[in-house]
């Protein structure tokens, strides 16, 4: 199959790093090492461009430039996507993970993140019967590193109180509406620049804001509390009209960019006195603070337009308060257990057992049980097993006929309980 000419690709380089004396491989240099390689990975580019979001294209773009310039260094004779083999990969993954990267090598995610576009286009164009394609998908799951999963971060409620006052407080209208929709609706940044000028509309007695299509291909709508439709009035009213069409924008009629929404919430941080606040920390204390509120998933899912449950449910490992009360509950029981009045003199091994309320212990057949009153007992029939049984030497007639009673019946297990319990039995008080 003859090469085909490559589609008008952008060369890019990689994410800024400290130092970044060299430039990525381009396209003009693959097409000289491997025109075939290059001729598929373009053909593969030019079908993603016509479903895939640019940035997506760009991210591609990088992965299989990269593969394709680690490929051709360590086997100059792989001249195409059909010779690619199990330990060319293996030598890319190497390659790979010695990469620079902000904080030393490329972290986990970004690693996975790369291998993930990658196994996509072995499996498509082995899917869509590129003639030029490997017999197989040379990445296995076992190839893609373990990645963290760091909590979101969120403003704590004495931090979010100082720095919504600050908000309230600011003295540029604009920017306060800007981030008063970003604290109260908890939608990202580049759906707060692409908001349009009518976003808000009301719906029977109810104001809603119209976040249009973003990171997800979707778009939903969001409530609006009164104060957020007071400043979108305010901003109409004062800002004359919208020469960009957006709800906010530059002086100059220019969306905002992420940079400078970023530097306006940073601002307000700086003002209340708090650490550095990122937009997104914004949404992620919105949903902290509706989950522990008794807000369901599904409501906030459908607030933040996740596609998943599996999206939402990183904020309920924040703090759910079903958690929380669920493990203070249990930890009153455990605190009752250690409340005592005075030392208890265990018969089973002479030891002094302390924290064990006295007014608590019911005999049983062959022993007490000491267990707290405020404590549910789980089991039914096997007190000599639980950790809240205890016997003395008053019970050693009881506990040699329950002895032979199970050596009789062929009940290994249970003789040999009964035994260990009479072996461990202090008789010498």
């Amino acid at each position: 199959m003859s090469a085909q000419p490559l589609p008008a690709v952008a060369f890019i380089t990689d994410a800024p790093f400290a130092d970044r004396s060299t430039q990525e491989i381009s396209w003009p240099q693959i097409i000289v090492r491997a025109p075939q390689m290059a001729a598929t990975m373009a053909r593969y580019l030019d079908q993603l461009a016509v479903s895939a979001r640019p940035a997506t294209v760009v991210a591609v773009d990088l992965a299989l430039r990269q593969f394709a310039g680690c490929v051709t260094v360590t086997d100059p004779t792989c001249r195409a996507m059909a010779q690619v083999t199990r330990t060319h990969f293996e030598d890319y993954k190497r390659w790979l993970a010695r990469r620079p990267g902000r904080r030393g090598t490329l972290s986990a995610t970004t690693i996975s993140h790369r291998l993930g576009l990658l196994r996509t286009f072995f499996e498509r164009i082995i899917e869509w019967d590129y003639n030029d394609a490997p017999a197989r998908v040379p990445i296995f799951a076992g190839d893609f590193p373990n990645r963290d999963e760091p909590l979101p971060k969120f403003l704590d409620d004495p931090t979010a109180a100082k720095f919504m006052a600050a908000l309230a407080a600011d003295p540029n209208p604009r920017r306060r509406l800007m981030v008063e929709i970003l604290a109260r609706t908890g939608i990202r940044s580049g759906e707060l620049s692409g908001l349009e000028d009518d976003a808000m509309i009301l719906i029977g007695d109810t104001h809603w804001l119209r976040i249009p299509v973003g990171k997800l291909h979707n778009d939903r709508y969001v409530p609006l509390l009164p104060i957020l439709v007071e400043l979108i009035d305010h901003h109409h009213a004062t800002r004359g009209p919208a020469r960009s069409g957006r709800l906010v924008e530059r002086d100059d009629g220019q969306p905002f960019d992420r940079r400078t929404i970023h530097r306006y919430v940073a601002a307000v941080a700086k003002r209340a006195g708090v650490a550095p606040v990122h937009p997104h920390q914004l949404r992620h204390t919105l949903a902290t603070q509706a989950i522990n509120r008794g807000m369901s998933l599904e409501a906030i899912a459908a607030l933040l337009g996740h596609r998943s449950m599996k999206m939402t449910m990183t904020y309920a490992r924040i703090s759910d308060r079903t958690v929380a009360d669920e493990y203070f509950r249990v930890t009153a029981a455990v605190e009752a257990n250690y409340q005592t009045s005075a030392p208890l003199h265990a018969g089973t091994a002479g030891q002094i057992m302390t924290g064990l309320a006295v007014d608590h212990r019911r005999l049983l057949g062959n022993g007490h049980c000491n267990r707290p009153a405020t404590l549910d007992c789980i089991h039914e029939s096997i007190c000599e097993r639980c950790g809240f049984f205890e016997t003395s030497p008053e019970f050693v007639p009881v506990l040699i006929r329950q002895r032979d009673h199970a050596a009789d019946h062929d009940q290994t297990d249970r003789a040999r309980l009964f035994t260990n319990l009479l072996d461990n039995l202090d008789t010498t008080t």
